[in-house]
């Protein structure tokens, strides 16, 4: 093998060598977090489904349909739940990864967004747990048949509040989706502000999918949707929009990866 063909080689095994090694740390880490929660995963398990057992009827209670739902329901939700806790951990072994290919000023921008994921990801999660659950089971309680009683399967029921939080977990990144568009240059300000329009008959639409058919439910996952729009328009107003970087201007980018010495 040539050396030229040795030097084209070498990066390439050098980055797979270090996302191998991020995967690895990610995995250890949720592990870990697994590990020190499943003790308690039937009182997690309690935990999640508190929102549908307070408008269960007098004497009704949910059920295991699968012979090993009683274990295996619990034991996925705690690895899920593993998952959630370690996402600030996952986020910033993925933030070492891409970062040596960032420049300095990309990096002052990247980090808070970040940062801003994780705790917007968090809060889509409280929003629907808090506030969402109550009113989507109450609603269902609601117009449950007379004479019809409602057991709720324990694993049907995680696959449904899964979905839920992922859905407002995703739903509550719009300003850090908006601000990337701003400084990426896809789209500019004064677009995304003429679209308001569309944006908020978009945010009511997707609250009609993801919530019972009722104006309040609605109203209440469109309308934080539509302020977060708003919010990510007024940070995304504060960037300036990146510009291709030629290779010969790239002065403040350092790369973190140590070179091969000849």
């Amino acid at each position: 093998m040539s050396q030229s063909s040795t030097d084209s080689e070498m990066p390439l095994i050098a980055h797979l060598t270090e996302l191998r090694n991020r995967l690895l740390h990610i995995v250890v880490a949720v592990l870990l977090i697994f590990g020190g929660l499943f003790y308690f995963s039937q009182d997690i398990y309690a935990l999640a489904s508190a929102p549908l057992r307070a408008i269960l009827p007098e004497h009704a209670s949910m059920i295991a349909t699968g012979v090993i739902s009683p274990f295996l329901t619990p034991f996925k939700l705690t690895l899920v739940l593993s998952l959630f806790l370690a996402m600030p951990y996952v986020l910033y072994q993925i933030w070492s990864f891409i970062a040596p290919g960032l420049y300095q000023h990309e990096k002052r921008i990247a980090i808070p967004l970040l940062i801003s994921s994780v705790l917007l990801f968090y809060g889509g999660m409280a929003f629907a747990y808090f506030v969402v659950f109550p009113l989507v089971f109450g609603f269902i309680a609601g117009i449950t048949p007379e004479g019809v009683t409602q057991a709720t399967d324990i694993s049907q029921y995680l696959d449904f509040i899964l979905t839920m939080f992922f859905a407002f977990g995703v739903a509550f990144e719009v300003p850090v989706a908006t601000v990337l568009l701003i400084w990426i240059g896809i789209v500019e300000v004064d677009t995304l502000r003429k679209s308001r329009p569309y944006v908020v008959v978009g945010c009511f639409v997707i609250g009609m999918f993801l919530t019972p058919p009722d104006v309040i439910s609605q109203t209440l996952l469109a309308v934080p949707m539509w302020l977060l729009f708003e919010a990510g328009l007024f940070f995304g107003g504060m960037i300036t929009p990146r510009e291709p970087q030629e290779p010969e201007l790239a002065e403040d980018k350092t790369p973190d990866y140590p070179r091969e010495s000849r």
